[in-house]
């Protein structure tokens, strides 16, 4: 699904006329260092490297403007921190759908993204067969009635207004 994203950001980026920052965070969390030929080389930087390369040549087809950066920390809040310190208006990320055990072990770097940004998150859940696409026609709206739902509403009915689109609130009573 990261493929279908990046496409999809690319489209998003046309659209506003904006630049893509695509960012690869080497999770300090686990071992990745190793000594090659008395050379201490970290396997996760050099992999990141290696993907925002790839990333890069994607958009390069898609003629999008795009910067890449790989930093080392936790996911999650590096994430976070990256989008507020150098004022993203938007993070788009896939996720992979894990549920049950895998999801409780393993976690959801996106959920957490969610949860810890004071930046809007646009996640996608990429099924095989697929395809994104924009601009939106219809846009569901969960509300809660709180304080974090009410900055959502505002900034979706703008975004919404933008393009067009037909919102649906929605407020689920247990």
């Amino acid at each position: 699904g990261a493929a279908e994203v990046l496409h999809h950001a690319s489209e998003l980026a046309h659209w506003a006329d904006a630049t893509i920052r695509v960012l690869y965070v080497a999770d300090t969390t686990r071992d990745s260092v190793t000594v090659v030929e008395a050379d201490t080389v970290d396997v996760l930087v050099q992999k990141g490297n290696e993907i925002v390369e790839e990333a890069g040549k994607t958009l390069d087809t898609l003629g999008a403007s795009y910067e890449t950066d790989v930093v080392q920390g936790n996911p999650a809040p590096t994430i976070a921190d990256y989008a507020e310190r150098y004022d993203q208006d938007l993070v788009v990320m896939p996720t992979h759908g894990r549920e049950g055990l895998s999801r409780y072990v393993l976690g959801s770097v996106s959920e957490k993204v969610v949860r810890l940004s004071s930046v809007p998150v646009l996640t996608v859940r990429m099924q095989p067969d697929e395809t994104l696409t924009f601009p939106y026609e219809n846009i569901l709206l969960p509300t809660d009635g709180s304080e974090a739902a009410t900055g959502a509403i505002e900034r979706t009915l703008s975004f919404a207004a933008s393009l067009d689109a037909t919102v649906h609130v929605l407020s689920v009573v247990e």
